[in-house]
């Protein structure tokens, strides 16, 4: 077949392949979910299993173990929606005053024309935090099907032992397959790992950074931070908006400046210069290929795509790539590392 034509044939089944996906999303993203999740305790798991530990264990405890993590993100994330919501009346006299302010200032800049002035007015603190609890509503509706994913965690921890032992069997059968998913589940362990130890590094930097700015529920913000890490390039975006808003309300514009401005030198520094070199080499993902995964997986799956884009990436990589033996140049081009080269024969 011409080249061209398979070109065609594979972006046409690919297109196919990302609209159904994104068809069924509301079940496949919760499945993906559940899947990372147990992936993540399965140290654990093995760890209780060289110990003899009994099989209801080997279930239970991983199980609790996610549970935990998953309800607490969906506590805190309910958490920062709410004291946005209670907060919010509290500043309505100080947004007065800032807008005063912000009229006075455009005046003093000779641009104190009525459309201006009705341009600021027309904000109101109602308008700002609802922009905050639409980013904090859109991360919390990512974990909004806890009982379809409690479900299904239950169910993946029962299979659990059992697939392992199946995995480990088929090593001499299928072995490239073998290997790919052996790979994805190591690479994916490493990106959770990483990402968790950077996002805690940032976490407890904007922590510092907010409290002496004196912004209001500087923990619960630090927390939003570590959450908001595991989503790649913008996450620290959403994580900013909050504090920004109450830096606004709390001590006007100079705070509000402060609080951008520190969260782009501890975020932007940490994971836009340091992160990505650990994150790369745990994953095998280029810097690229990590950006268009969370365009491409957000636009599929929306929110849970965005969270869950690097994971979703090394499967399709496992399947699609690292599976087959001619996939060499094509693994090359997603790692951004030169394919391993075959010693000649003299």
């Amino acid at each position: 077949m011409p080249r061209a034509l398979i070109v065609l044939l594979c972006a046409a089944g690919a297109v196919i392949t990302l609209a159904g996906i994104q068809a069924v999303g509301s079940i496949l993203g919760p499945v993906v979910l559940a899947l990372v999740l147990v992936i993540a305790v399965s140290p654990l798991r093995d760890w209780l299993g060289r110990r003899k530990a009994p099989t209801w264990v080997l279930v239970a405890i991983p199980l609790a173990v996610v549970l935990l993590v998953l309800l607490g993100m969906v506590a805190i994330l309910t958490l920062a929606a709410a004291q946005l919501a209670l907060l919010a009346p509290e500043y309505a006299d100080k947004f007065s005053e800032l807008v005063t302010e912000a009229q006075r200032w455009a005046a003093g800049l000779g641009m104190g024309s009525e459309q201006i002035n009705k341009a600021i007015s027309s904000f109101n603190p109602a308008n700002l935090i609802g922009v905050a609890q639409s980013v904090l509503s859109g991360l919390l509706g990512v974990l909004s099907s806890v009982f379809l994913i409690v479900v299904l965690l239950l169910a993946m921890s029962l299979d659990a032992p059992i697939y392992s032992k199946i995995m480990k069997a088929s090593e001499s059968r299928r072995p490239a397959m073998y290997k790919a998913l052996t790979t994805f589940t190591d690479r994916t362990r490493r990106y959770l790992i990483v990402s968790t130890i950077f996002g805690l590094i940032c976490a407890v930097l904007d922590v510092i950074a907010l409290y002496i700015l004196s912004v209001p529920l500087p923990v619960l913000w630090g927390i939003l931070a570590l959450i908001t890490n595991y989503i790649p390039n913008i996450g620290f975006i959403l994580g900013l908006v909050p504090p920004a808003l109450l830096g606004l309300l709390e001590g006007g514009f100079q705070t509000m400046l402060f609080v951008i401005i520190a969260y782009i030198v501890i975020n932007v520094v940490i994971q836009s210069f340091i992160q990505p070199k650990f994150l790369g080499d745990a994953v095998g993902l280029s810097t690229t290929a990590t950006f268009l995964s969370l365009i491409v997986w957000a636009f599929v799956l929306g929110p849970l795509g965005a969270l869950l884009a690097i994971p979703l990436s090394l499967l399709a990589r496992a399947i699609l790539i690292d599976s087959d033996p001619n996939g060499s140049m094509a693994a090359a081009l997603i790692s951004g590392e030169l394919p391993a080269t075959e010693p000649t024969a003299t």
